[in-house]
């Protein structure tokens, strides 16, 4: 009787030990899982960051190209507009020399169209020295100041200032220039009296026989100019020197 309760005993620290074996066990289970899991879930933290890396690396080189292309599609259309400007200019020039070669006048009025173009030559001229008067020996034409007024900020600033007291455009230089180049070599300048008593309407003239626009506006300038009083005389001595002043308009 005595020994029974004993055996219960034993038996009941058995069970719980057996319990308590079952519990622990379970809890390391439970802590492999955990660990397992965790592992399971840095290992993906991480290669998302190495994902999200590599993504970030692909935007940037991207990014890179895309404003590279920009680069040369800016570049490509920079030189296309120059070259359509080119182009138009040339087709412009053309153009022109067409018109001015085309032109049909007596010798009498080509003479008084040549004096009227010359004299605001000579007056555009005589206007940038006087305005530079330091660089008179180093502008001794027009066409020395047609030529270093491409690259010399001053000079180009004074020739536009010029331009502007005279009513007169880039356009109607080149005009009156290809103007003189093709008909210089045979007219012959003109005294204001001597215009007056030849031709009293010039204007008429220039409109009824000049039939390219742009030819005709620019001659109406220039006798404008000269018969505003803008313009210097140009003494008959002087016409052989200006004729070498003056650039080449067509080649």
């Amino acid at each position: 009787m005595i020994l029974l309760p004993v055996a219960e005993r034993k038996t009941a620290e058995n069970s719980g030990f057996k319990h308590l074996l079952i519990f622990v066990l379970l809890c390391f289970c439970f802590l492999s899982f955990c660990l397992k899991k965790m592992n399971n879930e840095t290992t993906t933290l991480i290669s998302l960051k190495e994902a999200m890396k590599r993504v970030d690396h692909k935007l940037q080189a991207l990014e890179a190209q895309f404003r590279e292309l920009d680069f040369t599609k800016d570049n490509l259309m920079q030189k296309f507009e120059h070259h359509s400007k080119t182009l138009a200019s040339q087709a412009a020039q053309d153009e022109m020399w067409t018109a001015v070669r085309a032109l049909e006048f007596t010798s009498m009025e080509l003479n008084i169209l040549y004096s009227y173009v010359i004299e605001v030559l000579t007056c555009l001229h005589t206007r940038v020295l006087e305005k530079l008067p330091d660089l008179v020996r180093g502008l001794p034409t027009l066409a020395s100041v047609l030529r270093r007024k491409v690259k010399n900020e001053r000079i180009r600033v004074v020739w536009d200032s010029v331009l502007e007291e005279c009513g007169l455009q880039e356009g109607d230089v080149t005009a009156l220039c290809t103007f003189f180049i093709a008909h210089g070599n045979k007219a012959e300048h003109y005294t204001d009296k001597a215009r007056q008593m030849c031709l009293r309407d010039i204007t008429l003239l220039i409109t009824h026989m000049v039939e390219n626009q742009a030819l005709q506006d620019s001659l109406l300038r220039a006798v404008q100019v000269i018969e505003k009083g803008k313009a210097v005389r140009t003494p008959e001595e002087q016409k052989s020197p200006l004729k070498e002043s003056i650039p080449s308009v067509k080649t």
